[in-house]
């Protein structure tokens, strides 16, 4: 029998639960430590997902010798440090988005995983859903590319502060650009070459925070627009239009639907289901890499990732709050 990968998370947050129950029906993984600030969390935690293994501080969790990869669940500006750290002591890291606050972090993180020929990946979902293998056939259907929108708005719920009590409105980590925008900006990534040009930018910030962007930007002689919110609802779709045709991906964070439009031809729809959840695809993926020996996935690179956070920065550069 196969020995399992042995995984550990950083951090027991809302999204560690979601990782671990996906991560509970992969046959090549296995959930074996958790660590965190606070004794009681972890124990609730570990408690859920039977792990044996807890530590109060991420640092004791690194050492141990007996974890094969680490999942980082962290806030977004703590990702570099303890990605660092994690490869530092060995660990392959697949990191929760985004994997960094800017592209000279992401470097970073990048540099040492080629140095020390261990294996980085940014959990960029979207990228390792069934659906996506599809939509990149049909993206050879529409011709070429010449324009790509795409908007990820959510309205958080608020509490009388105009804060959310989590992260999200935490100054620190970036506001809606990082957390919701990065999921834009690796759709332009993936479909755009070449560095972009700015050409405006409209934003709102509260206290400090970045509640809302929308940006255009020119990647050659595509043009593309980057829309992200907490504070408003819209259709949260990517829409790529070629010269032969269009295609609409609904959900853009999580993409189970599309629908194709071929000039002169009936408009196609799919829905090609997850197998499992929307966290199983990464998972499988980040797993094959590491039985294989791998230093990065080829879907999400760590140079991909430094180029989506590139992309960011293009646009931070531009806006201006307080």
């Amino acid at each position: 029998m196969e020995k399992k990968i042995r995984f550990a998370v950083l951090g027991a947050g809302k999204i560690a639960y979601r990782f671990a129950k996906s991560l509970s029906a992969s046959g090549d993984c296995v959930l074996t430590a958790a660590s965190g600030r606070n004794p009681e969390k972890i124990s609730r935690f570990a408690d859920e997902f039977h792990v044996g293994r807890r530590y109060v501080g991420h640092d004791a969790l690194l050492a141990d010798r007996d974890i094969d990869a680490v999942y980082l669940a962290l806030p977004h500006g703590m990702h570099r440090e303890w990605a660092v750290r994690a490869m530092n002591a060995g660990k392959a890291v697949l990191c929760e988005k985004p994997a960094a606050m800017n592209a000279q972090e992401m470097r970073e993180i990048a540099e040492v995983s080629s140095e020390r020929n261990i294996l980085f990946m940014e959990a960029m979902k979207p990228r390792f859903v069934p659906a996506m293998e599809k939509i990149l056939f049909h993206a050879e259907r529409i011709g070429e590319i010449r324009e790509i929108s795409t908007s990820l708005c959510n309205e958080m719920p608020f509490n009388g502060t105009g804060t959310s009590g989590t992260y999200h409105t935490d100054p620190a980590q970036g506001g809606v650009l990082l957390d919701c925008g990065c999921y834009c900006a690796s759709w332009l990534e993936q479909f755009c070459s070449g560095r972009p040009e700015l050409k405006d930018v409209q934003s709102v910030f509260r206290n400090g925070v970045n509640y809302y962007t929308d940006a255009l930007l020119q990647f050659g002689s595509v043009s593309a627009r980057l829309e992200c919110a907490f504070d408003r609802k819209k259709e949260r779709n990517a829409v790529l239009r070629g010269s032969r045709g269009t295609i609409i991906v609904h959900e853009l964070h999580r993409p189970v639907k599309f629908e194709v439009q071929i000039s002169g031809q009936k408009t196609e729809y799919y829905e090609i289901p997850y197998e499992v959840d929307d966290f199983y695809g990464e998972i499988s993926a980040f797993a094959d890499s590491l039985k294989n020996g791998r230093t990065s996935n080829e879907k999400m690179t760590p140079e991909a990732s430094v180029r989506t956070a590139e992309i960011l920065d293009v646009i931070q550069s531009g806006m201006t709050g307080n």
